[in-house]
């Protein structure tokens, strides 16, 4: 999927850019210069009108559920979690590799690479950490974050204390943050060369030739060989079950009997996880941007899904545009303002603009699902490039040579750990005939979601099944038995990157759960963004544990505005600059 990430929504990005959804997704939640803040992908998208034609090969998500694991991994994470809390966290100066300065301070968590041998090797987790600001005696722990991914960092978390839509919540608990097992300095994964990584110009053509899709092909199959030459036997421990299980470790080095966690995009899912796990091991949990948790849609399911949801949002933005026409110049209609897309696509298939080919531009676009702060800055480039400067344009989709390591890293960890969490299609046949017959309906993403993904179509390594998130998993009887509390859900109705239909179904499977739902909005990620009806509910819960009921409705944000040419872009980090798979 595009990655899922989300961050609060503070015009500094709080994962390094990743890898498509959740997941890829998911990815980074930017407060841009002005206040289009940042929620979660596009709304209930549109069933698709029958389910993709899998085989019922060994590969079939059909198959039941995953157990809660098995007891050699439940006891494993328990004496891990002992040994954590025994040990506790030596925070300090952060490196310099962190980038945070003071009061932000940095440390190390060891958890098993296998949970199943406990003294087996080990593995470093990054974490940093700002104590609560308020008094001691007003202190209610540590909230930990994790923005999504699969390969996002949290680490630059804790530097969202001292924004102002955080600090009644950073009064009372320290933040938290971590980077995942492969993710950043935690045991680093990595699938092949960053440079190669980022090439650029690449193309992504709308109706991919017989050709085109052969190397696609070629490329996912070299992708996923480099990912296990690359990291060897360690690759198949790289899951969402193992990332659950570090969370209760590290819950236990900071000394917590009980995590308050706060998860967005992909941080739903393994947040989620973690509550079948560990019920009894839950003080609040806020999931912001909710993925689609039922075993039947991890995770191809979902990126089928996830692509429909992006068409949506796509139309969305161009409408905007076209409402706009007398400041843009792209079109009075969403259909006119689509040619104009479609005939700066055909120039750079014909002459790239220096790194920019049809890649980068649909990558870049792509951000205007993610987040309505980039539907300004987008217009004017295209619009722009359209009368013959390119310069904005180059400014929105190259990539950035300093960057291309986070990115190589952050897609290597999505990609491994999609690929080993759950079953996918092993023929190229089945990907191409539900793509091929999607792409009619969802042209804009569908095939840079295959370039995405199918490297799980040859994936070297055997795959989990799914767990089955709270109804009748045998919720409670993991080392962690006991009941879940409520906990609180944060969804906008349009999201594109993580459709509302998940964030429903998850309310669901959560019994005591309460929805948020932010109506009629699209922006991935909710809280810190400029909706005061979604911040209080999270507030309100973190601070003292009540829900708004079973659930309740925001109105929309302001629709952004047009704003001055010298406006700042907003931040970055939404895809990589190139797919792997993507010639």
């Amino acid at each position: 999927m595009t990655a899922l990430l989300a961050t609060p929504a503070t015009g500094r990005p709080l994962a390094a850019p990743g890898a498509p959804h959740t997941t890829g997704t998911a990815v980074v939640r930017a407060r841009a210069a002005a206040s289009a803040g940042t929620a979660t992908a596009v709304a209930a998208a549109t069933p698709l009108a029958a389910a993709p034609a899998w085989s019922t090969s060994p590969a079939s998500p059909a198959l039941a559920a995953a157990p809660l694991g098995r007891a050699a991994e439940a006891q494993g994470v328990a004496l891990a979690a002992r040994r954590a809390a025994a040990r506790g966290i030596d925070f300090g100066r952060c490196p310099r590799a962190e980038q945070l300065t003071a009061p932000v301070t940095c440390g190390t968590v060891s958890v098993p690479l296998d949970y199943a041998r406990p003294d087996g090797p080990k593995i470093s987790l990054t974490v940093s950490r700002v104590r609560a600001t308020g008094p001691k005696a007003r202190r209610q722990g540590a909230l930990v974050y994790n923005p999504g991914g699969p390969g996002a960092s949290g680490m630059a978390f804790p530097s969202y204390a001292s924004e102002e839509d955080f600090r009644r919540v950073a009064k009372v608990y320290d933040f938290v943050g971590y980077a995942p097992r492969g993710v950043g300095r935690s045991a680093p994964l990595s699938c092949q060369s960053p440079t190669a990584f980022v090439k650029a110009p690449t193309s992504s053509p709308p109706r991919p030739s017989a050709g085109f899709k052969k190397r696609m092909v070629a490329r996912a199959r070299a992708y996923a060989r480099g990912c296990a030459r690359r990291a060897g036997s360690a690759l198949a421990h790289y899951t969402t079950l193992n990332n659950a299980r570090d969370l209760d470790v590290l819950r236990a080095a900071l000394g917590e009997r009980r995590l308050t966690f706060m998860g967005a995009s992909y941080g739903t899912y393994y947040g989620a996880v973690y509550a079948t796990l560990f019920p009894g091991h839950v003080r609040r949990m806020v999931f912001d941007s909710v993925v689609n948790p039922d075993p039947w849609q991890i995770w191809y399911r979902n990126n089928l899904e996830q692509s429909l949801s992006f068409e949506r949002r796509w139309r969305d933005w161009r409408a905007w545009v076209a409402r706009h026409d007398g400041v843009y110049h792209l079109g009075t209609t969403a259909e006119r303002v689509l040619a104009s897309y479609e005939k700066a696509r055909a120039r750079l298939t014909r002459e790239p603009a220096g790194p920019v080919g049809t890649a980068q531009l649909q990558h870049a676009f792509l951000r205007t699902g993610y987040n309505d702060a980039y539907w300004d800055p987008s217009a004017r480039a295209l619009a722009a490039y359209l009368r013959g400067d390119p310069t904005p344009l180059a400014d929105l989709a190259s990539p950035d040579p300093a960057t291309a390591a986070d990115e190589e890293n952050g897609n290597a960890v999505y990609t491994a750990v999609e690929c080993n969490d759950a079953p996918w299609p092993r023929t190229w046949a089945t990907w191409d005939r539900d793509n091929t017959a999607l792409a009619r309906r969802a042209p804009f993403e569908t095939w840079d979601n295959v370039a995405m993904n199918l490297p799980c179509a040859y994936w070297p390594l055997g795959h989990q099944r799914p767990v089955d998130i709270g109804i009748g998993t045998g919720l409670g009887t993991g080392p962690g038995r006991g009941t879940l509390p409520p906990v609180l859900l944060l969804s906008a109705e349009r999201d594109a990157a993580t459709p509302y239909a998940g964030a429903k179904e998850l309310w669901r499977r959560l019994p005591g759960s309460s929805l948020v739902t932010e109506r009629n909005a699209g922006t991935h990620g909710l809280w810190g963004g400029p909706n005061t009806c979604v911040n209080r509910h999270v507030d309100t819960y973190l601070l003292t544990g009540k829900t708004p009921g079973r659930s309740a409705d925001c109105a929309a944000r302001a629709e952004p505005e047009p704003r001055p040419k010298a406006a700042p872009l907003p931040d970055s980090g939404k895809r990589p600059a190139a797919l792997p798979g993507t010639p």
